[in-house]
């Protein structure tokens, strides 16, 4: 089974107090859409919650958003799983990477994560906290089409961060704030057809109908 749920920014909290996480399986896999956030510092504590997570029966997937540290993530080498690349934290824990598709229980998942820092500028100016993978970089794009074309489009769930340009505007009071990542994810929504479409960033569990789910501390079963 696949479970799907929003932002965590390195928190314990959610796992421990969120009575449905109690309820997933071994064999289940737990999707997070970005700014997961056990990963940013390597500090002891980052640690200690990593092997906490380790010691989950389930696997934990997932994307990277805003506040993931690449520079990390980038660390542990590429391997597959479910028929696309990851990167393998941990034995149970893997960044999907951007653009990929992934069969997981005959549903055909594509992972497309990233997103766009509102505090950019600042981060820029000081040279920290952002990265050309949050950007999408032409390889990811590149690999994208790729799988698009490959499957003709025909996907069962997609799995972002950011949201698509058009949705935008359910989420952010009537203004269609769109960015890079937006634009992209736009691209995918009018070329591709699937069952539902999640992603986090905006902190609102909230759906659009018919089949897009912003998710943060909400735990959603894909069927």
């Amino acid at each position: 089974m696949i479970f799907v749920t929003g932002d965590k920014h390195g928190q314990l909290a959610p796992f421990l107090h969120n009575p449905g996480f109690s309820k997933i399986k071994k064999t289940d896999v737990l999707v997070i859409c970005g700014d997961f956030g056990f990963l940013w510092d390597k500090s002891r504590q980052e640690y200690k919650n990593l092997k906490w997570l380790a010691k989950r029966r389930y696997t934990i997937a997932f994307v990277d958003g805003c506040n993931d540290n690449m520079s990390i993530i980038n660390e542990y080498p590429v391997s597959m799983w479910n028929g696309g690349h990851v990167r393998f934290i941990s034995k149970n824990i893997v960044y999907l990477m951007q653009g990929e598709l992934y069969i997981i229980e005959n549903k055909k998942m594509l992972a497309f994560g990233g997103g766009f820092n509102s505090n950019l500028s600042l981060d820029l100016e000081n040279n920290n906290n952002w990265w050309p993978e949050q950007f999408a970089t032409k390889q990811y794009v590149e690999n994208v089409i790729k799988n698009i074309e490959k499957y003709s489009g025909k996907f069962d769930l997609i799995v972002s961060h950011e949201a698509p340009s058009a949705i935008t505007p359910c989420l952010e009071n009537g203004v269609c704030n769109s960015n890079a990542i937006n634009c992209i994810l736009e691209e995918i929504r009018l070329h591709c057809t699937f069952k539902k479409w999640f992603f986090g960033k905006y902190h609102v569990d909230r759906q659009i109908p018919p089949k897009y789910y912003a998710l943060f501390e909400r735990l959603v079963r894909f069927e």
